[in-house]
């Protein structure tokens, strides 16, 4: 569906001066408050390439509003950080201690990245993360069974490298006790969100948790749950038509903005050059599309306000003191 998109109505920053303890990362601003709680703003930047190139209208209340869908949904399976949701674009959390390992559940032979097992498995590999993949699959099939796949996570700007469980062991990353809890919480976190994906007609390909530390040692479920930034989905009605034609499964297009860049520069390298207004509705489009797919719920814009940045003040001024 194609909605008039308002480009004024977008959230680049959210720096507010009144907030103590600021922390800027790619798409979320971030203030630690003095009671141990954390805002997390998520503002409209989308970024690739190690580089943010635009600002997407409505972009970070589709985030917001698909991981609290998911965090109401998957709360009797693990706690969450969730305080409060002041505001659509915003979420108070508990302050947790990420843990140094992030973790990837699997349900397919898919992928681009380097880390990615359809990667390996076109290289020939077939051991990979601790787990021992058959011979003769093919692009996009669907494995035996969802496996963990496990990555270092760089906080540093390094890059993520592929982890088996006894690597997380052996170098420290995690207790045995903290390996065996957060696997039990990933997987079951990822047959919840197939069920109700296929239920909505989509196929829940892959996905990233993050999973942090409380003050009293609980592990938390921190971040962002089953979002189109987080998650890869495929719509199934055209998954095995596809698949038997050796195609890319149809999903939610969020990468025209990428291929535009590629196409036109080297997006490591040369200056990013503007992106075209109508490609930014294009993706505001397909942001909503994607939250009103995987929620059943109709998207509501929050227009209140001159500017998203004055709601979210406004919004957020209780938390001020």
């Amino acid at each position: 569906m194609t909605r008039q998109i308002d480009l004024s109505r977008v959230l680049p920053e959210a720096r507010i001066a009144e907030l103590p303890n600021p922390y800027f990362g790619k798409v979320r601003d971030c203030y630690d408050l003095p009671d141990g709680n954390r805002i997390l703003i998520s503002s409209d930047r989308i970024s690739a390439f190690d580089r943010i190139l635009a600002a997407i209208p409505f972009k970070g209340q589709v985030l917001t509003q698909t991981a609290r869908f998911w965090f109401d949904h998957t709360a009797d399976i693990v706690p969450n950080h969730v305080v409060a949701y002041p505001d659509p674009n915003v979420v108070i959390g508990k302050r947790v201690t990420i843990l140094p390992v992030e973790i990837v559940v699997r349900g397919y032979l898919a992928g681009t990245t380097s880390t990615s097992i359809l990667t390996q498995y076109r290289k020939g590999a077939r051991q990979m993360y601790g787990h021992s993949l058959p011979d003769g699959l093919r692009d996009n099939q669907a494995l035996p069974a969802p496996i963990l796949t496990p990555t270092s996570k760089a906080f540093d700007g390094g890059h993520d490298e592929p982890l088996t469980p006894d690597e997380i062991l052996s170098q420290g990353l995690l207790t045995a006790a903290q390996w065996d809890e957060v696997s039990a919480y990933a997987l079951a976190l990822f047959v919840r969100g197939q069920k109700m994906a296929a239920e909505r007609g989509l196929i829940l390909v892959d996905t990233k948790y993050e999973f942090g530390v409380d003050e009293a040692g609980r592990i938390l479920i921190a971040d962002e749950i089953h979002t189109p930034d987080s998650s890869r989905y495929w719509l199934a009605d055209g998954y095995q038509a596809a698949f038997e034609a050796g195609a890319r499964p149809p999903s939610f297009a969020k990468d025209v903005i990428r291929a535009w860049v590629v196409a036109r520069c080297d997006p490591y390298q040369d200056a990013i050059p503007e992106i075209p207004p109508e490609m930014i509705a294009q993706t505001a489009n397909v942001y909503i599309d994607a939250y009103e797919a995987i929620t059943g719920q109709t998207f509501v814009p929050d227009l209140t306000h001159e500017t998203p940045l004055a709601r979210v003040r406004a919004n957020l001024a209780p938390w001020f003191g």
